[in-house]
């Protein structure tokens, strides 16, 4: 691919239509196998938006995951893969943004409802590189890295401007994640 100039390109911090965003969402979920043909299709489609719009991909991705930054969402992360590090947390929601929109928005309602996503033949919920394909899309566009066009000065949302959380949680206690999550605890929890 032919790289295109961005010299005129300005920092930016504004998101991508939601509706375009989950139109490359959906249609990467079809006819694929896994994550990593999801992946490719991905950054096939965020390779047609302009470099603007690249970086909108990524900060809405940034946005959702911002959202998400709950202690129900990470007992839900802690249930379906038998333990949640901070890193496994961000993979988990971008795993849960990958599913697209309907679950996305169910699950931040309601994290039990991923029950729903759960797969006999899948031990691991999480999509670590679904947070990196609109920067692998831009850099093939442009040869530029993606962060260095990002205006931080306004673009809150994102990690490290996480609120704390305050667990309502304990794994020593696993009553309290079954109060949250009965359906995944029921079904996952060993």
């Amino acid at each position: 691919m032919e790289q295109i100039d961005i010299s005129n390109l300005e920092n930016s911090a504004e998101l991508l239509n939601e509706e375009k965003f989950w139109g490359i969402v959906s249609k990467s979920l079809e006819d694929i196998e896994d994550e990593y043909e999801q992946e490719e299709k991905l950054v096939n489609e965020i390779i047609k938006l302009s470099p603007k719009e690249m970086i909108g991909f990524r900060l809405r991705t940034d946005k959702l995951l911002y959202d998400t930054y709950t202690p129900e969402m990470w007992c839900a992360g802690y249930i379906m893969n038998g333990g949640c590090s901070d890193d496994g947390f961000e993979y988990f929601r971008n795993w849960i943004i990958s599913r697209g929109r309907e679950t996305y928005f169910q699950a931040k309602e309601n994290p039990d409802t991923l029950i729903n996503e759960v797969s006999a033949d899948k031990d691991e919920y999480e999509f670590e590189w679904f947070w990196y394909v609109a920067l692998k899309a831009f850099e093939r566009k442009t040869g530029k890295n993606l962060y260095d066009y990002i205006d931080y000065d306004n673009s809150k949302a994102r990690e490290g401007n996480y609120p704390s959380i305050e667990f309502n949680w304990e794994e020593e206690n696993p009553e309290t994640m079954k109060a949250i999550c009965p359906k995944l605890f029921d079904t996952l929890w060993i």
